[in-house]
């Protein structure tokens, strides 16, 4: 039998079992068999070596295209195979999305309102360019009051509404820190032994006072701002206040008017009301004729200034303050402040966020489904 006769019959040898071949691993060895090193069609090309020149002219470029066309041949039924196979995977894989979801703790668990809000917060003002800081819960007089230009006399310090530790060694008193404006006081300090101002940061946190009503806790959060540079004035506290409002409320335009009113550590102080109207027990925020007042702000007082070590002439800021519990109270209209710490899991449930649902500007702030709703 001629070299020619032979390669037809390895030709329709190996076709017949691409073709038969059910599997990706069953065509690999149809591919090694006939096209690996020991392979038959391997085997047919090293014969060209003991061929006279006229013989390997003409079995030469026949055997190439015996190579090329098993080759091609394989390559087509692979990628039927492959396919089959990803066919057969995705039927396996099929879930009827009808059925209800199996309880999973990632699924139930659901985000506190007030961690909810805080990031909500924060987002906006991350977007304004503000930095987050932080500071400790236990403060001393001088970061709490004194810093902020809090006389001696004043009510805050007294007992009746602040938490005294006992005295230390020392005859110094630590408190629970009765706002978050001692963080203003430590990132100012800290930002003074590197490049100073200008600063433009939020300080959220807890806060604690002695009081409890349907609105109020001895443990709460607030959110204070403060910017210093420059240039600063009360047009910037405005329109800051203004785009806040209106990003955390999700509304178009709002107005706001600011009062006067007094606080130590600001000169001017304003208190800051924003526009709403009430109907029936629903609170619309962005129109009507009505008001409520929503946080404190002024210009830092130059005193708070000259207690962190920046020159009063050179700089001047703003600072403004809201509570974080009633922020969520009025965007989400939850009716009493003491619910926030029953730990009452069906509360929870029922005002939580589903914890992979992150606020953000891009896909919205609170258009993440409330659990129970």
């Amino acid at each position: 039998m001629s070299a020619q006769d032979n390669s037809t019959e390895i030709e329709t040898s190996i076709s017949a079992a691409i073709a038969a071949s059910a599997d990706l691993a069953t065509l690999e060895d149809v591919r090694v068999s006939a096209l690996g090193k020991k392979g038959s069609i391997s085997a047919l090309l090293k014969t060209l070596g003991g061929m006279s020149n006229e013989e390997r002219q003409e079995k030469g470029p026949a055997f190439n295209q015996l190579r090329d066309r098993i080759t091609e041949q394989i390559a087509a039924r692979k990628a039927v195979l492959e396919s089959q196979a990803l066919s057969a995977q995705l039927a396996s894989e099929q879930q009827d999305m009808s059925l209800p979801v199996e309880a999973d703790p990632l699924l139930s668990g659901r985000i506190h309102p007030v961690s909810q809000v805080m990031d909500e917060i924060s987002a906006i003002f991350a977007d304004m360019g503000f930095d987050v800081a932080e500071g400790p819960d236990i403060e001393d007089d001088f970061h709490n009051f004194t810093a902020l230009n809090i006389p001696e006399v004043h009510p805050a310090r007294q007992m009746h509404d602040t938490f005294y530790f006992h005295p230390n060694d020392e005859g110094e008193r630590l408190l629970l820190r009765t706002h978050t404006s001692p963080v203003q006081i430590r990132t100012m300090q800290a930002g003074q032994d590197g490049a100073g101002p200008p600063f433009r940061f939020i300080a959220p946190g807890r806060t604690y006072r002695c009081d409890s009503d349907q609105t109020h806790t001895p443990m709460f959060h607030q959110v204070e701002g403060l910017v210093v540079d420059k240039t600063t004035h009360m047009g910037h506290l405005k329109w800051t206040l203004q785009a806040f409002l209106a990003a955390f409320f999700e509304v178009d335009n709002i107005a706001i008017r600011l009062r006067p009113s007094y606080f130590p550590f600001t000169e001017p102080s304003m208190e800051i009301d924003m526009q709403c109207r009430r109907d029936g027990n629903q609170l619309i925020v962005g129109e009507g004729d009505d008001w409520m007042e929503i946080g404190g702000s002024g210009m830092v007082h130059p005193k708070v200034l000259a207690h962190v070590g920046i020159d009063a002439d050179d700089y001047q800021g703003f600072a403004f303050g809201m509570g974080i519990d009633r922020l969520a109270m009025l965007k989400y209209g939850m009716p009493d402040l003491r619910a926030f710490f029953d730990a009452d899991l069906r509360w929870l449930k029922h005002y939580g966020f589903v914890p992979f649902d992150v606020p953000g500007l891009s896909g919205g702030l609170s258009n993440k489904a409330l659990a129970g709703k």
